[in-house]
């Protein structure tokens, strides 16, 4: 550009950030080259600041909540102990069995997020996780998906959504990993949209003297990117009726699992969550709650302390549902909500962001400097017909990784552990016993189960002696 155009670009754009008092974001737009100018102004263009200056000014009242939990029960829920009742149990299997064996079912793993806090500079999904084989979270996650297609003679096409810092990287894994053996038309990767974080004056972040800090939109930014991508129609090209929906640091998620599906099929359910029930009240999980009929759920950070701690005559948590980011959509409901703008709301998140300073030195804040705003894809529940829940126990169905040592919980060693746990039982289960201290791990492709683990073992016998040495049976 000609540095008469430079000016008049710089004229325009402070023309359009002027009456929203984000002018500052120029502060540094002379020592920026021509192609770092176009970038912001891109930036600048792409910015809703109605939008944010709306999303700034909402008050997040604590008595909106309040009365939400007063009121609050839990809504219809599907318990362990209707997974114990054997007729329950077989006719919900058999009815998603008929879903998975007509290739009426999809995946979706939101894995946008990066493993900084385990100290691990990659997309999470290319964390390794295994407690013997040391593979992958991606890998664990895709070959769930196949074991399963496989098992009922189908195929069940995933959907992984990325962020901007994680889309080319994880794209680049898969690839080289051949898909970890899954058919690359079958694997569609997709990528979340963004949001601009203001400090606490409103005003917007630079992340370099050149670029406006943005962050990933939330997992509810799964909806409106499934629709851009053109996942969806892909999903309906295929003729994909349901959508199983979890996030790759769980990888105890029961993936596609048939009477899971059943149940949400049989309940005529639009979106089924699936919940473990609180071992503490102030346990931080979505709290899955129901209120005039209407199934929604209140943020742990939400949540009176008064109200978490509430309970009923026979003295159980009133509120005991916690989300655990599993659930199953019927994907025209996914469309149905794709086409209103505002399906999904807003919530505001206080986080330490970097950012240049007035004087351009990069500042690493030790206390919350910025309000980030993202989208739940929880918050689809209240717009949805028949939204039940169902019960898991987290032994076998959460342990999600999140913190690196030495923290307290969900650290690679917890879940290591959890993954070794469950498998001993599916061993046990079989008749097979586990020396104590003696750490297993199944691969989904041996087994995607219990219930075809022992099928297996019955049909071969291959296993007559107890397992006295880690191994990983693949």
């Amino acid at each position: 550009m000609t540095s008469e155009q430079t000016s008049q670009l710089k004229h325009d754009l402070e023309t359009l950030l002027a009456p929203h008092n984000q002018s500052h974001v120029l502060q540094y737009w002379d020592q920026l080259s021509s192609a770092d100018q176009q970038k912001l102004s891109d930036q600048i263009h792409g910015c809703n600041f109605e939008q944010l200056g709306q999303l700034f000014e909402q008050n997040e009242s604590a008595n909106r909540w309040d009365d939400l939990a007063k009121k609050a029960s839990v809504p219809p829920a599907i318990t362990l102990a209707d997974f114990a009742n054997e007729d329950s149990y077989e006719k919900a299997r058999q009815s998603g069995a008929e879903l998975l064996e007509q290739g009426k079912v999809a995946m979706i793993i939101t894995a946008g997020g990066q493993g900084s806090r385990l100290g691990f500079d990659h997309p999470k999904g290319m964390f390794p996780i295994g407690p013997v084989s040391n593979v992958t979270l991606f890998q664990i996650f895709i070959e769930k998906v196949m074991a399963r297609a496989k098992q009922f003679g189908s195929t069940i096409p995933i959907y992984i959504m990325t962020s901007p810092p994680t889309h080319e990287e994880t794209i680049e894994f898969l690839e080289a990993e051949n898909y970890f053996g899954m058919k690359p038309n079958d694997v569609k990767v997709f990528c979340q949209g963004t949001m601009p974080a203001v400090d606490h004056d409103g005003k917007l972040l630079l992340s370099e003297i050149g670029e406006i800090f943005v962050s990933p939109d939330g997992h509810g930014g799964a909806l409106l990117a499934l629709e851009k991508s053109g996942a969806l129609d892909d999903m309906q090209v295929r003729g994909v009726e349901h959508v199983f929906y979890g996030q790759i640091d769980n990888p105890l998620v029961q993936v596609c699992d048939p009477a899971l599906l059943g149940y949400h099929a049989q309940s005529g359910s639009e979106m089924t969550s699936q919940v473990v029930r609180k071992t503490d009240p102030l346990q931080k999980v979505g709290n899955v709650i129901s209120v005039g009929g209407v199934v929604q759920i209140i943020e742990y950070s939400d949540l009176s302390e008064k109200f978490a701690r509430e309970t009923r005559v026979d003295g159980k948590l009133k509120l005991w549902a916690g989300s655990i980011a599993v659930h199953i959509f019927k994907t025209d409901f996914f469309r149905r909500m794709s086409e209103t703008a505002d399906s999904l709301p807003f919530h505001r998140a206080h986080k330490k962001v970097a950012f240049i300073d007035a004087d351009g030195q990069r500042i690493e804040p030790e206390t919350n400097n910025a309000i980030k705003f993202e989208k739940f894809i929880f918050d689809l529940l209240p717009s949805a017909k028949n939204a039940i829940i169902s019960e898991v126990d987290p032994a076998d169905g959460f342990c999600a990784v999140k913190n690196a040592a030495p923290a307290a919980a969900e650290t690679p060693a917890h879940v290591k552990q959890a993954i070794s746990d469950l498998h001993t039982r599916w061993f046990n289960e079989a008749g097979v016993e586990v020396a104590d201290g003696v750490i297993v791990e199944i691969s989904p492709l041996f087994a995607a189960d219990a219930k075809m683990l022992k099928e297996k073992i019955a049909a071969d016998d291959f296993l007559s002696q107890p397992i006295t040495k880690d191994t990983y049976f693949h």
